[in-house]
């Protein structure tokens, strides 16, 4: 029995050349068309392949599921200051009550009062704390964060982002996820 499954469900999981994940949150994925343009193009080697094929007239192969890069792209130094980063720095959760819903963020010394929008400055905060604490000062409402912000590394995010693995992790990607963790013994 053939079960025909859509090339569409069959993204593939792009590692660098020493063969990490690019990235972890977001999960470096590439749509089956973009892996198999870098085969073609002779950019990426196929490490592991699904059991779904595509087929031209004159062509069949394989759809890919692990590709791992023929360059080593080196990884950014300091992250991109982005709300989502913010979050996931924060694990998103609230820094005031912990409350992972409704988040937003927060100027925690008020822009009215100098505060700058950089990473020392913003946290995540779920909209009732951002609403209560307002334009005052942490000492004025004693709304303290429960961390400090501070300006992650891409090391510090992709450890905050193994905690929220994709809701699909096919089979023959877990080899190469989170192979730098401490197991158990």
């Amino acid at each position: 029995m053939t079960i025909h499954v859509s090339p569409e469900t069959c993204p593939a999981l792009v590692l660098n050349a020493d063969y990490r994940p690019l990235s972890y949150y977001p999960l470096s994925l590439w749509s089956w068309q973009d892996a198999i343009k870098a085969v073609c193009l002779d950019r990426v080697n196929i490490v592991s392949e699904y059991e779904t094929k595509i087929h031209s007239p004159s062509f069949e192969m394989r759809l890919p599921s692990v590709v791992s890069l023929k360059d080593y792209v080196k990884p950014a130094r300091h992250p991109a200051f982005t709300r989502f980063n913010v979050f996931l720095r924060d694990r998103f959760q609230c820094q005031y009550c912990g409350s992972p819903h409704d988040l937003t963020f927060d100027h925690v010394i008020p822009r009215s009062k100098g505060g700058l929008t950089t990473w020392e400055n913003v946290v995540a905060a779920c909209a009732p704390c951002n609403l209560r604490k307002a334009n005052r000062l942490p000492s004025e409402i004693k709304m303290f964060p429960h961390q400090a912000p501070f300006a992650p590394t891409v090391h510090d995010l992709h450890n905050n982002g193994r905690a929220f693995p994709p809701n699909h992790l096919h089979q023959s990607w877990l080899d190469y996820l989170y192979w730098d963790i401490e197991l158990e013994p």
